[in-house]
Parts: structure tokens; C-alpha cells; sequence
């Protein structure tokens, strides 16, 4: 064949393939043409391929394949939270992928945060326009592992719930939640004397008492405490039991309350947990670090410091004060 005919066969086989990808179905929503809103249930473990055939499904985004292949080059698509989403139809895949991800499109979402308490859950509960509200919703649930208050035992995560869920369906379902994770986080069996509910407990100060890199340390304070009948003292229970949560320090007035929960004054465990405590809480409770430690403070932010010294304590009692008057904890 002459050269002119193979560059002329050359140009047309180029030609026809440029026809037929102008040609071809599109395989995606253009922009600007969405259409009603549908809710899109994600299930916790449910995969990309299929959110994508649910996607499809309800004509949210035109082809399944194209969001997958969005959702595998982009690693948000990780974060996509269970629930019930309220999405836009007939949008193309990235836009689909920005709306899973935004949890204002989330109905009726709760936040149950690591360290959270009871009353925050409740709060965020109560306020929710999306559920039905029962009075007292706390007192349709059964407490777990032997307790008498469902502080504690309620799993930090996120939660969507359909319009119309009660609030006691609600709440159960984070306690039941914490249930199908007793096992999985060594609460199904006692640590030494320790019952799972003390180990809970202990795990619940922890949370609040030191940053998850000292956690061990904190529990190891808190066990030597204990065996040797030394009072806690720790500031989380007293700002638990006055409602001063969040407080830098104490004054001696509210070390002094007339609390179960005051270990300034009673000796042992307070008697429930103090928060809803995270896995890494509960992991240093049934795993505290080796050491003779009785004391523990918090000079800075970023610098806690463990000493079996009550004078050496002392000492870094004072650096405290004074990082505190420079505004070293703002």
C-alpha cells in the first residue's frame, strides 16, 4: 500500500473512534440537572458497589460503574457514615460523592462522642425535630452488665435514625450497640477482682483524665491506688458530680461536695462511670503500663508527669499554678 493510503486509512480508523466516543451512552448525569430529592439508607459494612447500585437504583446517578470508579480513586469515599441520606437525583457521580459526605444531608444524625456522658446524649435526643419524643426515655432500657445506670454504656459513634424513631428506640439502639461490643472490648469478663462494670468505670475516668498517649499510665495510677486503699482524687469525678465538666481546676469548696462521686472524700470507685469511655480507654483499663506510680498532673498542655514522689508532685504542682496564671491552658 502507498504511503498517502496508509496515513488516509490511518485518519479514518482515528475518525471513527473519535464518532463513536462522541456517540457513545453517557455514563454520567450532566451538571445542572437535578431532580427531586430521595433518601439513600447506608448500612454500617455496607461496600462502595453497593451504595453505587443503590445510587443507580433510585436514579440519583445514571450508571452504577462510574461512581465506583470515582469512589476507588477517591479516598473520602472511605468516610461515607451510615444512615439515612437525603440526596439529589439525577446528578453526576462527584456530586453524589460530596452529598454522602455531607452530614448536614444526614437525618435525624446523633454524635456520640468519646467521653460523652448520658446527659449529652439526652440532650442531643431531645432536641432532635426528626425523632418522636418519650418521656423519660431512659427509664424504658435496661441497663447492661449488672448496672444500675445506662451511664456509660452507651457506644461512642455516629447515629442516623429515620424520621418518627422514638427516642427510646433510639437510645436502645446505642446501648444495644455497646452490648454487641462487650465481648470484642474484654468487658465480658472480670480483670482480677475487678468486674467488668469497675473496669468500665475506670475506663470512663481514664477518658477524661489524660490524653490517649498516657492512658496506660493513668490506669496504672488509678489501680495502685486502689490497692493500697488510697483516695482517688481525681478532679473528673468531682466536676462530674457538680456539673463542672470542662474546668481547668477545682476550688477546694467543690472538693469537698457531698458526693458518691467525690473521691477527695470517698474511698474506692464512684459508683458508675463517669462518661461514655473510647476503646483505647477501655483497652488501658484492662491493660494499665507497668510502674509503682501514685501521682500524676498535667503541668501543660502535652506534658503530664508520673511519680511515685508526693514531694516530687508537689514540685510540678507549683510549675502547674504558674503555667496556669501565664495562660499556658488556654
Amino acid at each position: 500500500m502507498k504511503r498517502s493510503h496508509k496515513i488516509l486509512a490511518t485518519v479514518m480508523v482515528v475518525l471513527a473512534g473519535l464518532l463513536f466516543y462522541l456517540n457513545r451512552p453517557a455514563r454520567d448525569f450532566p451538571s445542572g440537572t437535578s431532580g427531586a430529592e430521595v433518601n439513600i439508607t447506608i448500612t454500617s459494612g455496607e461496600n462502595g458497589t453497593e451504595i453505587a447500585n443503590d445510587l443507580a437504583q433510585k436514579g440519583v446517578i445514571k450508571t452504577a460503574s462510574t461512581f465506583i470508579s470515582l469512589a476507588i480513586r477517591d479516598s473520602r469515599a472511605r468516610s461515607i457514615a451510615p444512615g439515612v441520606h437525603r440526596i439529589s437525583t439525577h446528578i453526576p457521580s462527584r456530586i453524589a460523592l460530596l452529598q454522602l459526605l455531607d452530614q448536614k444531608r444526614v437525618i435525624g444524625l446523633i454524635k456520640v462522642a468519646e467521653g460523652s456522658t448520658l446527659s449529652d446524649v439526652i440532650k442531643q435526643l431531645s432536641s432532635s425535630s426528626e425523632l418522636t419524643h418519650v418521656l423519660n426515655a431512659v427509664a424504658h432500657i435496661a441497663p447492661l452488665l449488672g448496672a444500675h445506670s445506662l451511664e456509660g454504656e452507651i457506644y461512642p459513634a455516629q447515629y442516623s435514625f429515620p424520621p418518627g424513631t422514638s427516642t427510646v428506640e433510639a437510645l436502645q439502639s446505642m446501648v444495644d450497640k455497646f452490648g454487641s461490643t462487650i465481648e470484642s472490648r474484654g468487658l465480658n469478663q472480670n480483670m482480677g477482682a475487678f468486674t467488668p462494670y469497675q473496669v468500665l468505670t475506670i475506663a470512663s475516668m481514664i477518658q477524661i483524665e489524660g490524653d490517649p498517649g498516657d492512658y496506660p499510665k493513668v490506669a496504672r495510677v488509678i489501680y495502685n491506688r486502689l490497692r493500697i486503699g488510697m483516695p482517688l482524687q481525681l478532679n473528673s469525678t468531682v466536676q462530674y458530680a457538680a456539673n463542672l465538666r470542662g474546668k481547668i481546676q477545682l476550688s477546694t469548696a467543690a472538693t469537698n461536695i457531698d458526693s458518691p462521686y467525690n473521691t477527695y472524700k470517698r474511698l474506692g470507685l464512684p459508683p458508675t462511670p463517669i462518661c461514655n469511655p473510647s476503646d483505647l480507654a477501655i483497652s488501658a483499663a484492662r491493660n494499665p503500663a507497668p510502674g509503682n506510680w501514685l501521682y500524676f498532673i498535667t503541668v501543660k498542655r502535652g506534658d503530664t508527669r508520673f511519680t511515685d514522689s508526693y514531694s516530687t508532685f508537689q514540685q510540678w504542682e507549683t510549675e502547674y499554678h504558674q503555667n496556669l496564671a501565664k495562660g499556658l491552658f488556654k
